[in-house]
């Protein structure tokens, strides 16, 4: 099952989150948030990392996703039960409350900031419900318990359904199974027939990428000793909390950053359906870095395009160090339906490298992987303006399109793009008659025809071209 898949109905309120005030969001295929420094980007986009990194651990607790005990009695009892999923559908919106509830005091763990900062935060994510049972009709699904050779149990349910059938494949008075066991199993099925067409799973590249490539085998080697040191004590330790406290500074996003890094030896092992089904994508990025990385010995290698050379992280240029996760995650772990988020993906790049940039997210938007970034490049808006521009369905654009090189895999349609500028608006907060001046998201208009009406951008080109020319025509002589 493809998580995520359907990129429908899912839209982000917070309130006194950081510096952003109140604001709203909503996921498209490709959402961008664009805006001058400390105006609130980040602190959005970490916090949504963290609820879609975290909202299966939320809703383990909760009452409502608990399965009756007359499930499981019927289960033993006649080897086959049933669970009508319309009941979830009906209570989603009190189970994502309490999920928002549960994660907003966490926010804490998430920024690995103070409690106190966060004491009047509110995050809450909503959906649009009315297309929640039909989703649940259209999804097949299938979760086996038990051993390899040996299945003890089925939960599975089929298109069209909204039931649950869990099936006994064992005699069912012979018990090889605790019952906490399969009610768990159930529940995790539920929540992900529910709300993982919703929530995709996310992968980010924050923007402190470039240092933790450099200094990733400082990272290994300090990990190794302590867990040698841990190895060597006669105190008991739990080495995930120990491993953790290490870590307890970062925020999440760039934890899992350091966590990634430090397995780019067993994530070389896998493949990507991106590695298996378009080789040229790879191609692509290989194209904007120059090269390709390799790993060897649990060192971490650049290899300069046409060249056998191998560069060290640290004798490679900083445009390659910063897409290093970004090159990992494509052609080893990216999943249909995951959602790739970039904090400042122009990061060391040249003006024409951060042009190809946004063609391979907007390709990538049309692969299935949705893609979210921020940005403070107008090289990055504008190149997808011109994507967006180029996809309308006339003759002398297709000939345009040709002409320039652009692939119509990389073209995109403007519904599927979604940008925010964080910036100082007048905002009716919640509770008030009027409106008050603070940050928040303001959504930027799309237009088939022109783009994306991004101002913060056009404020400060306009004022640079006054200067010059003020220069250029301004001698009194």
């Amino acid at each position: 099952m493809n998580r995520g898949r359907h990129g429908v109905g899912m839209k982000v309120k917070v309130k006194n989150l950081g510096v952003l005030k109140q604001a709203e969001f909503s996921l498209g295929d490709l959402t961008i948030i664009c805006g001058g420094n400390n105006t609130g980007k980040t602190y959005a986009t970490y916090a949504l990392y963290g609820f879609l990194s975290t909202w299966r651990r939320n809703i383990a607790p909760i009452p409502l996703t608990r399965i009756p005990d007359r499930v499981m009695r019927a289960l033993w009892n006649d080897g086959v039960t049933r669970i009508d999923l319309r009941d979830y559908v009906r209570k989603a919106d009190q189970i994502l409350d309490d999920i928002c509830r549960r994660y907003t005091q966490d926010l804490s763990d998430i920024f690995a900031a103070s409690e106190e900062k966060f004491k009047d935060t509110e995050f809450h994510v909503s959906l649009e419900n009315d297309k929640l049972e039909e989703l649940v009709k259209s999804t097949a699904f299938e979760r086996l318990i038990g051993a390899p050779n040996r299945q003890l149990v089925s939960i599975a349910t089929t298109k069209g359904s909204t039931e649950l059938e869990i099936s006994l494949f064992v005699d069912k008075q012979n018990k090889k199974i605790p019952s906490i066991i399969i009610k768990n199993a159930i529940r995790k099925t539920i929540s992900t027939i529910v709300f993982a067409q919703f929530f995709p799973d996310p992968f980010i590249s924050s923007a402190e990428r470039t240092g933790t490539a450099i200094f990733r085998r400082e990272l290994n080697f300090a990990r190794e000793r302590l867990l040698k040191e841990m190895t060597e004590t006669e105190d008991e330790i739990d080495p995930r909390e120990l491993l953790s406290q290490s870590y307890q500074d970062y925020a999440l996003p760039v934890e899992d950053n350091l966590d990634f890094a430090l397995l780019l030896e067993n994530i070389a092992r896998k493949k990507s359906f991106l590695a298996e089904e378009y080789p040229d994508v790879l191609k692509q990025f290989a194209d904007i870095i120059g090269g390709s990385y390799r790993t060897r010995n649990n060192e971490l290698y650049f290899i300069p395009k046409g060249t056998k050379i191998r560069l060290s992280m640290g004798e490679s240029s900083s445009g390659v160090r910063s897409m290093v996760d970004i090159g990992f995650y494509l052609r080893h772990t990216a999943e249909r339906g995951d959602l790739l988020m970039v904090d400042e993906p122009e990061l060391n790049l040249h003006p024409e490298n951060q042009r190809r940039i946004a063609q391979l997210f907007a390709r990538l938007a049309n692969l299935g992987i949705k893609v979210f970034i921020t940005t403070h490049s107008d090289y990055i808006v504008k190149e997808l303006n011109t994507l967006i521009m180029l996809s309308q369905d006339k003759p002398y654009l297709k000939r345009i399109a040709q002409q320039e090189g652009y692939e119509s895999s990389e073209l995109i349609a403007p519904e599927k793009i979604k940008a925010y500028i964080a910036e100082e608006a007048l905002v009716l907060l919640d509770g008030n008659k009027e409106k008050s001046p603070c940050l928040t998201l303001i959504e930027a208009k799309i237009d088939p025809e022109l783009g994306i009406e991004m101002g913060s951008f056009d404020k400060t080109i306009n004022k640079m071209n006054e200067i010059q020319e003020a220069i250029v025509w301004g001698d009194d002589e």
